[in-house]
């Protein structure tokens, strides 16, 4: 890891493969939603969805549904996120090793925020059930602004007022994105991907608290 220093002025995070792991939960989510929509030749596995995480949500139910025409995608996306939102109700993501107390030592020093591509209502779901919503000053995704990403990391730090953060991600996509957005990434080596020349990798969300030992 790179010897870090305390100027940033913020730490954005990715939600899945960052902060938890909801794939064991969606992926029944989701087959339970194909069925009920009559497509039952596909069956989604929690390893096919850790590979499509990150990506915008058209993308993903495109992935999964190749052979069904735009319109009929369309119609399906309602229906599978009215069923995530329902199963993970009932059985929350798996959080990573030590995550409360990760935020809380971070959140004393830095602002917090999640910037994540998911649809509208999945944060505010996850903060809810893990109780973190404490912890966080803000949070965006592609379901509140209709953009992806690297402009909402944008449009997160100009509304905060972040002129140097610094995002957590677990994958290329996310590096991407903060390329775009000239935010450099701490690779959560412990998800769902692999990223190229991060700023940082992190085995664990605790190792994100060397930020707090070290001088500028």
């Amino acid at each position: 890891m790179k010897d870090m220093n305390l100027d940033f002025d913020g730490i954005i995070f990715d939600v899945d493969g960052t902060l938890w792991d909801s794939t064991p939960v969606v992926k029944d989510a989701w087959n339970q939603a194909l069925r009920d929509f009559g497509i039952n030749d596909v069956t989604i596995t929690a390893d096919q969805l850790k590979g499509l995480f990150g990506l915008p949500m058209d993308d993903i139910i495109a992935q999964i549904i190749p052979n069904e025409p735009e319109e009929r995608r369309f119609e399906f996306r309602p229906l599978c996120f009215e069923y995530e939102h329902k199963y993970l109700e009932e059985k929350p993501g798996i959080l990573y090793e030590e995550l409360e107390k990760t935020l809380e030592i971070l959140a004393s020093r830095y602002p917090l925020f999640i910037v994540s591509n998911c649809q509208a209502g999945y944060i505010e779901l996850f903060l809810k059930k893990t109780g973190f919503g404490k912890f966080f000053k803000d949070h965006l995704c592609p379901g509140d602004t209709n953009l992806l990403k690297a402009d909402n990391i944008k449009l997160i730090s100009k509304r905060n007022g972040l002129n140097k953060p610094i995002y957590v991600g677990d994958t290329q996509m996310d590096a991407n994105a903060c390329k775009e957005a000239g935010v450099p990434i701490i690779f959560a080596g412990y998800g769902f991907g692999s990223i190229e020349e991060p700023y940082a990798t992190i085995k664990k969300p605790m190792d994100l608290t060397i930020f707090l030992y070290k001088t500028p």
